[in-house]
């Protein structure tokens, strides 16, 4: 079996996204201006309204703020935490400084700082499970960021030691909501091509993962798309954006269980998926609340 980590803010478990991957084949100048971009999609991660987009002075802010924490955390001989980024932001004559020092403040201290801690969680087991369920919804996509550049540290080592990473991100459309998380993603998706990473987003709402030309991109840099049926509205969007004709719009529409279209470079396959219901394997795989309920004896 594989490990399952719970996040929130009682479970004891504490990611570091900041922290700097020690490997051979990146330099730390290209991590840094990574983290400056993951840095920029948690401020994002952090504001209620979704539609606001930082600007260029905040960007060189945060970047400059990073690099100044960083020197002191290396200085020091520790761990670089967001609250050392938050403390070198209050001390900036900019403006903007102190907006970017407002978003991040409630993750620095109380209830939601646990992604303010040395990260205590090992990759110890070949398959890890990150759980984003106990977070309060307005700390959900802080959290789902914060997990992905944990991952993407991970990323880094196997590449250096040849090993591919799978990465499968349930409910991916939770980073759509903010631009600064979306282009965050969109990134992420296209480095992790280079160094080893095979991406998974599984989602069921098609109109946001098109919402923006930013998740498109996401989408363009998938190899293989396997989908169910889908919504009217919804398979409108994906015949303009896949050319698919109405022949093949029929594998999705009304379709039963199991059955729909794979996507594979060029190729377009219809399919159909009995998948038998009397395994074991079914059994712990199943979401079906009836099913679910007479395996847990309800």
């Amino acid at each position: 079996g594989g490990r399952h980590v719970r996040l929130s803010p009682d479970s004891g478990n504490f990611l570091n996204p900041m922290v700097i991957a020690d490997v051979t084949h990146q330099s730390e100048q290209l991590q840094i201006a990574s983290k400056t971009e993951a840095l920029i999609a948690l401020c994002g991660a952090s504001m209620a309204d979704g539609d606001e987009r930082q600007t260029d002075a905040e960007r060189s802010i945060a970047s400059r703020c990073f690099k100044q924490a960083l020197a002191k955390a290396q200085e020091e001989g520790r761990e670089m935490l967001i609250g050392d980024v938050h403390e070198e932001l209050k001390h900036q004559p900019d403006p903007e400084a102190r907006f970017i020092a407002l978003r991040l403040e409630r993750y620095v201290d109380g209830a939601l700082s646990i992604f303010n801690h040395p990260s205590n969680v090992e990759f110890d087991n070949p398959m890890m499970c990150f759980s984003f369920r106990d977070l309060p919804d307005s700390m959900r996509a802080f959290g789902m960021v914060a997990a992905l550049e944990f991952i993407r540290n991970r990323m880094y080592r196997n590449f250096d030691r040849g090993v591919t990473t799978w990465l499968y991100v349930d409910e991916v459309q939770g980073l759509f909501g903010h631009p600064a998380t979306i282009s965050y993603l969109s990134r992420l998706w296209a480095e992790g091509r280079k160094f080893g990473l095979i991406a998974t987003g599984i989602t069921q709402n098609v109109k946001d993962l098109l919402s923006s030309r930013e998740v498109t991109n996401i989408f363009e840099n998938s190899d293989f798309i396997y989908m169910l049926n889908q919504a009217a509205g919804d398979r409108q969007i994906l015949a303009d954006q896949l050319n698919i004709s109405p022949h093949q719009l029929s594998y999705v529409t009304h379709s039963g269980e199991g059955e729909g279209l794979l996507f594979y470079g060029n190729v377009i396959l219809p399919f159909v998926d009995r998948f038998p219901t009397d395994l074991e394997l079914y059994r712990i795989m199943t979401t079906k609340l009836t099913e679910v309920q007479e395996v847990k004896g309800v």
